[in-house]
């Protein structure tokens, strides 16, 4: 995906790689269901992570004060998260970055606070023997659980939903790019170093909570085990813009209400489809207060559904090569491969995360995943050949002027979209121009006869002034 970033930098991400990716004739297609999947993934990721801080502020302010944690004060807590979310978005970009810079400081300070805290404070440590070796099936409510039904491997298998959950969102950094300097060389390194810490930094805060278990019983019926351990040691003490982003570009290319897209004069940010995102990110927290099957169902949902939609410019990368033209990150002889491995372990995680988590299967424990999905999917194809395929065409001029403006920037050339054909009779997707030397330089689009004329000058300079 970073590879893929560096090539096609704007904020339209998976979905606009899979247009420009695909076959021409079925580019609008790619792109038409690859940016539902994404949508769908944006909102329940969103919903999972909000929905999360709301149980546990929810669950942590019970523990010593009286107050009663029920649904519907949890739910009164997510709204008002969401509220601080869409507050945050209102802020200039400049000043995001510096929260942004801030958070990250805070994160991994407050982790190595934290770790080294709660090992300090422990009473007691468990054994290496134990944090490593220990295997605990927790899949089963009144009985045997999936190891005993089923295999271990089964429940390993169930156990990879929060690690792939927790550094899910790789394509931030491609929803945001427009936002970001020399995002051609910039946006990839982004996207891998964020998956490094969110590894290194998780990792490191997993292994320090299990050495220090005191009781693991009392933790593993917790309600919010993660807390239990920290009463324990300690005693009773003490999404949304990327998310956003994804809908302004879709909405700009016609996905989705094209009045989302606007960005509000005042503010110089997408309000629209920030309030949007934070309203049907609500919408999916109902039926969360059922059941924590229907947690599980909601960040399963924001998983698969991000992962297709990777998978699918990924795919398009080795089933049309001719069509991908590397920008400055290459992967070199080893893209193709990384490419097939990961197209695999999306497959695999796509049919491991629909199945159920908790055994016996009831009404409260079943897996609606697939439902969820398929809903999604019914949607996007029918919609589709109904009424999408008619105006739908997945693109939109601004994407190529950012693609073509920051890769004219580093002296790569422009990047233009046509039809043509090569000498051996394949599409030409990826159509390079070498940037001319004179100020007047115009292009036409053969797809939909757009003319873009522009000063490369003019274009540089108003890419530095972001």
């Amino acid at each position: 995906m970073a590879e893929i970033l560096s090539a096609i930098p704007t904020s339209g991400g998976p979905y606009f790689w899979a247009y420009m990716l695909a076959p021409p004739e079925h580019a609008p297609f790619f792109a038409w269901i690859t940016g539902w999947f994404n949508l769908i993934g944006q909102i329940a990721v969103t919903t999972g992570i909000d929905f999360g801080l709301a149980n546990l502020i929810s669950i942590t302010a019970s523990v010593s004060n009286g107050y009663q944690a029920t649904a519907g004060r949890t739910l009164a807590i997510l709204a008002l998260i969401l509220v601080s979310h869409v507050a945050v978005n209102l802020i200039s970009v400049r000043r995001l970055r510096l929260m942004i810079y801030t958070s990250i400081a805070l994160n991994t300070l407050g982790v190595v606070c934290m770790v080294v805290a709660v090992l300090a404070k422990a009473k007691t440590h468990q054994s290496a023997a134990f944090v490593f070796g220990k295997f605990f099936d927790g899949t089963g409510e009144d009985g045997p659980g999936w190891s005993i039904r089923a295999s271990p491997a089964y429940v390993a298998a169930c156990g990879v939903l929060m690690s792939q959950y927790t550094i899910l969102g790789y394509d931030a950094s491609a929803h945001l790019c427009e936002e970001t300097r020399k995002a051609v060389r910039h946006a990839p390194v982004g996207l891998l170093s964020a998956i490094a810490a969110s590894t290194g930094m998780g990792f490191f805060l997993i292994i320090g909570m299990l050495f220090s278990i005191e009781d693991f019983e009392a933790v593993r019926t917790s309600p919010l085990p993660v807390l239990k351990i920290l009463t324990d040691a300690c005693g009773e003490g003490g999404g949304l813009t990327s998310n956003s982003r994804m809908m302004f570009a879709f909405a700009r290319d016609g996905g989705i209400p094209h009045r989302l897209h606007i960005i509000d004069a005042r503010f110089k940010s997408p309000i629209r489809t920030v309030l949007f995102g934070a309203v049907c990110s609500f919408l999916l927290a109902l039926p969360v207060l059922g059941s924590q099957a229907a947690y599980n169902g909601t960040t399963s949902i924001a998983t698969i559904g991000l992962y297709i939609s990777y998978g699918i410019p990924i795919a398009m990368t080795l089933a049309y090569p001719h069509n991908f033209k590397r920008g400055p990150f290459r992967l070199g002889r080893a893209s193709k491969i990384i490419a097939a491995i990961a197209c695999l372990w999306i497959g695999i995680l796509t049919v491991v995360f629909c199945l159920p988590v908790v055994n016996p299967v009831t009404s409260q424990t079943f897996n609606y995943t697939s439902a969820a999905l398929g809903i999604v999917g019914l949607y996007a194809f029918a919609s589709w050949f109904l009424w999408a395929r008619r105006w739908f065409t997945g693109r939109c001029r601004d994407h190529c002027r950012v693609c073509i403006r920051q890769l004219d920037f580093l002296g790569e050339g422009m990047v233009g979209r046509t039809d043509s054909t090569d000498s051996e009779g394949r599409h030409d997707r990826h159509h390079r121009l070498k940037s001319s030397e004179s100020t007047g330089l115009k292009r036409t689009d053969q797809k939909t006869n757009i003319t873009v004329s522009r000063d490369i000058d003019v274009e540089i300079r108003e890419y530095e002034g972001l």
